[in-house]
């Protein structure tokens, strides 16, 4: 964890590019290939952006299972060399939904479909980042900040946190902040027209989460909200990142840039979820 202020707030950054292939995404690949493997599985399908699809095939690699992960045509180069670093097999589709469908029909063969988005061992994986934000800090961050699309790091925090009150580990709920792009904000109540999905930020560029009504329970059973922030917003947080030696996948940047805002009362102490490395994306 990385100390900082943002618009004059102290806040505590987790920085999850220094995760193996560079994203958050690796906790709950870690926890789902595991599963595969344990139950002989010898093959997986995943439809992903870039950053799961990364993390799927490192994972199967290092486990000896063969991996196809289907993409959208507008994935970030980097994330796919990595892809297919790893061995994995890569099928571009034209969108992002065309990406998930094809996957799951891939499944009718009998191919187990390694979902990011649907798989609660996803989310098992996903709530150790609470556990470590606890450790970082050395107690309960008052509000945790952290972009979300399909919503599930944000699930798998609640999760975690939940598990730690359980433990007597804190004493109270803390409030998590899902931040969507404006041209892509589901989670908010800002449905997209049906063929267009617009913004810069490709790792929340969501149009149909899986567990919405999950997600929007989570973070307003926590005291906390989804948000929106602008792609303008969005590329002036990033670039301020950078300046201070931050280097951030562009999808991070949208956690950034709410903070930046005057307006933004949180309780503190302010942790923010940067997902992936700025490695990912083209700059």
């Amino acid at each position: 964890m990385v100390r900082e202020e943002i618009a004059g707030r102290p806040v505590a950054l987790k920085i999850e590019g220094a995760n193996p292939t560079g994203s958050f995404k690796d906790r709950g690949s870690a926890v789902l290939v595991a599963m595969a493997a344990d139950r002989s599985m010898e093959e997986v399908v995943e439809d992903s952006s870039g950053n799961a699809g990364a993390a799927l095939a490192a994972y199967a690699a290092r486990a000896g299972l063969r991996a196809t992960v289907f993409v959208p045509a507008s994935a970030s180069g980097p994330k796919l060399a990595q892809i297919r670093a790893f061995g994995a097999r890569v099928i571009a589709c034209p969108t992002r939904e065309d990406a998930a469908r094809q996957a799951e029909a891939a499944t009718a063969a009998g191919t187990p479909w390694a979902s990011h988005a649907w798989s609660p061992f996803q989310l098992a994986g996903y709530a150790t980042l609470a556990f470590e934000l606890v450790e970082g800090l050395g107690r309960a961050p008052g509000s945790v900040v952290l972009p979300a699309g399909q919503g599930g790091q944000l699930l798998g925090l609640a999760l975690g946190f939940s598990g730690l009150i359980r433990a007597r580990r804190i004493a109270v709920e803390l409030a998590l902040i899902g931040v969507q792009a404006a041209g892509c904000a589901p989670l908010a109540g800002r449905p997209s027209p049906p063929d267009s999905a617009d913004t810069i930020a490709e790792g929340i560029r969501v149009r149909h989460p899986v567990r919405a009504d999950q997600v929007r329970t989570a973070a307003l059973g926590t005291g906390g909200r989804i948000e929106t922030v602008t792609d303008e917003e969005i590329r002036v947080a990033w670039r301020e990142a950078a300046a201070r030696g931050v280097d951030i996948e562009i999808t991070s940047a949208a956690a950034w840039a709410y903070l930046r805002r005057p307006s933004v009362d949180l309780p503190p102490p302010v942790a923010v979820v940067l997902t992936a490395t700025g490695l990912k994306t083209p700059r």
